[in-house]
């Protein structure tokens, strides 16, 4: 049975990054289809993890129901790919989807508050608080856009500890980024067996070693 590959890009990010753009046309020289959703949804304004993953859910859902109507013996499985923030999404998506059976997870952002938070600082992160908004760059738009606090409430509700489900996990990490440090990944490797970890000598956007990346996908995925 042919695989479902979805890709999920990183927070304040799009489908059309440099890393997801990539992915794609190898995956295309493949002559398989990689699903990038955009998970703005149009409201980046409103985004959290949640909202994530109820909308990866419905598109894993949605091609569930469309094996059924086809008269297919099972859903098709799914193989998430996740950068940062979409890979710390697609381990949750994974905890709750038995479709999916393998996680490729590009610089996951485990513990990300726990990063993100200090570099704000305590009076950024009260005013956010007080004020509802607080403006972040957003890369894929190019400008400065509103994040509620929302976002923050939200992600507080998920911790890492829950994920337990043994899937066969690839982790690739910078072991240079500054954004989440590799200890992460290392931490979250350490106590799980069916993770492996690849560090690579790079930072959070592993930009100069997407064909190793992509070499690791390939065998991972068993890829032609």
């Amino acid at each position: 049975m042919v695989n479902q590959f979805i890709y999920l890009h990183g927070f304040a990010s799009s489908p059309h990054s440099a890393k997801a753009r990539y992915i794609r046309d190898r995956f295309a020289e493949c002559k398989i289809k990689l699903n990038i959703p955009d998970l703005n949804c149009g409201d980046f304004s409103h985004l959290t993890i949640t909202r994530q993953i109820h909308q990866v859910g419905s598109i894993i859902l949605a091609d569930g129901k469309q094996d059924i109507e086809s008269s297919s013996s099972q859903a098709t499985p799914v193989i998430l790919i996740g950068s940062s923030l979409g890979g710390l999404t697609a381990a949750y998506i994974a905890q709750q989807y038995p479709q999916v059976q393998r996680l490729v997870l590009l610089a996951p952002a485990f513990g990300f508050l726990s990063h993100w938070l200090p570099q704000l600082g305590d009076t950024q992160v009260q005013l956010w608080q007080q004020q509802n908004y607080l403006m972040v760059y957003h890369y894929g738009e190019e400008r400065s856009l509103p994040l509620s606090y929302d976002f923050i409430t939200d992600a507080t509700q998920y911790q890492e500890e829950v994920l337990q489900h043994p899937i066969p996990t690839l982790i690739l990490h910078g072991k240079n980024d500054q954004v989440i440090p590799i200890q992460a990944s290392r931490d979250f490797a350490k106590s799980r067996p069916w993770v492996e970890l690849v560090e690579l000598d790079s930072d959070h956007a592993l930009a100069n070693v997407l064909a190793e990346i992509w070499q690791s996908i390939r065998r991972f995925c068993n890829l032609p």
